[in-house]
């Protein structure tokens, strides 16, 4: 059979799978269940996946049917597959590409920095979010007491202290025992129940594409750190380029900027996108950018209101994104298990669930931020950013910088960088002690 023939026999046995999704929730109007999960993408599904493993019956619910593609950089890095590797699921994806770290470019200088041997390995990947979503959506509801209803929204919430009952757009009524919000960036069904997002904190404007490429096996990911607009304007964030195999011939590429209120990053990141591609398509032989897609991403914690009785936000919806790469992968298969965990104690979770955000990320994410911040001065990046890159500094500095980047201190690492991360988290938490951190 013809890898097209074969292409159409899985396209029509998944919109079969979906129609039967969709006639089980039309034809059941009421529902009662262990967990309910609101979202069903990678922290959603990991998050299932964990419940049903520990014998809780799972109702997953997404607005979409799957396959269905997200906005990202589509970057894995050896976190996100120590978390997938408890899913039994890195092998899957390691099998097909696998990145060894990151090389920084930017203010006539250039980097590499491996993936440093801590906690998490050294081994990490990449997998379009259209793929890597729909590998964690198919394990989840193979699972027997996972129950997945997709094409439907959570639209209504009955509170009585406590989430009782979840109405569907279709009508469905669910009345779980627990509930774990994991509907993404804007968390329309958070904001049902209060959650608020703090948008004086730094916020991350992204454009992402796929391009092809004659290089999609190199195992680095190439990370641009003078971002340049068409005026020559150095913009606060970065461009990105994530090979992603032979068998997809392709790269992500895209450029994200951060923002405050005070300070709005003031570009359209799909021209600037445009503009960073024909800045390296001479090296990487770039195709027509194709799947241009945008997304504005609230990070570091910057919201409120995360937790009730028996519910808890995870993820994205969480703005569980570390502000100086707008990466949120790893920290949505984290917060799904650690959520889980909690839902065998029979604990009230208004309080303990944002304490154990703040105990896991509390002071990293607080001290991200403000670098982040500084980021959006238009005067600290062309000064500081020639020292950083440049000799003798760069080589020294640059490792350190893309391990935080990679989200690869962890409280186990005694080491110097990771010590001198901590450190700098306590002092800026007593500097700003009244900043919103899931509070």
């Amino acid at each position: 059979m013809s890898s097209v023939s074969k292409q159409n026999q899985s396209t029509t046995t998944e919109n079969t799978r979906n129609a039967s999704a969709t006639e089980k929730q039309t034809t059941q109007s009421h529902i009662t269940t262990d967990v309910l999960i609101v979202g069903a993408g990678p922290a959603g599904s990991a998050a299932a996946i964990h419940s049903a493993q520990r014998g809780f019956h799972t109702v997953l619910v997404d607005m979409a049917n799957f396959p269905r593609d997200k906005t990202c950089g589509d970057g894995l890095t050896p976190r996100a597959i120590s978390e997938l590797a408890q899913l039994g699921l890195a092998r899957t994806i390691t099998d097909a590409y696998t990145s060894q770290g990151l090389k920084l470019h930017g203010f006539g200088g250039s980097v590499t920095a491996p993936w440093h041997d801590s906690t998490y390995g050294t081994i990490g990947s990449a997998m379009p979010r259209v793929q890597f979503d729909q590998l964690l959506f198919d394990r989840a509801r193979s699972m027997p007491e996972v129950q997945p209803l997709t094409g439907s929204a959570a639209v209504k919430v009955e509170l009585e202290g406590h989430i009782r009952s979840v109405e569907l757009a279709d009508g469905t009524r669910i009345f779980p025992r627990f509930v774990i919000v994991a509907d993404g960036v804007r968390s329309t069904f958070g904001k049902l129940l209060g959650r608020t997002w703090h948008r004086g904190e730094v916020y991350g404007i992204a454009a992402r594409s796929y391009c092809t490429t004659p290089y999609a096996d190199e195992p680095w990911i190439h990370s641009h750190l003078e971002l340049r607009a068409p005026d020559n304007s150095v913009q606060p964030g970065y461009g990105w380029i994530f090979p992603l195999g032979t068998h997809n011939g392709t790269a992500n590429v895209g450029c994200g900027a951060l923002s405050t209120a005070k300070r709005p990053a003031k570009i359209n990141t799909k021209k600037l996108l445009a503009h960073y591609v024909s800045q390296t398509s001479d090296q990487w032989h770039f195709g027509t950018p194709q799947q241009v897609t945008s997304a504005l991403l609230p990070m570091g914690g910057a919201v409120s209101n995360v937790a009730g009785a028996n519910w808890l936000l995870i993820g994205d919806a969480a703005a569980c994104v570390n502000p100086l790469n707008g990466e949120g992968i790893d920290y949505g298969l984290e917060t799904a298990r650690l959520g889980v965990e909690l839902l065998g104690e029979h604990k009230d979770l208004t309080f303990i669930w944002g304490q154990t955000l703040r105990d896991h990320y509390g002071e990293a994410f607080l001290l991200a931020r403000t670098a982040a911040r500084l980021l959006t001065y238009p005067q600290f990046l062309p000064v500081v950013g020639p020292l950083a890159l440049g000799k003798p500094f760069g080589s020294l500095l640059m490792p350190a910088a893309a391990r935080l980047m990679g989200n690869l201190v962890s409280e186990h690492d005694k080491d110097i960088v990771a010590r001198a991360w901590r450190l700098s988290a306590k002092t800026i938490g007593k500097l700003r002690g009244n900043t919103p951190l899931w509070s």
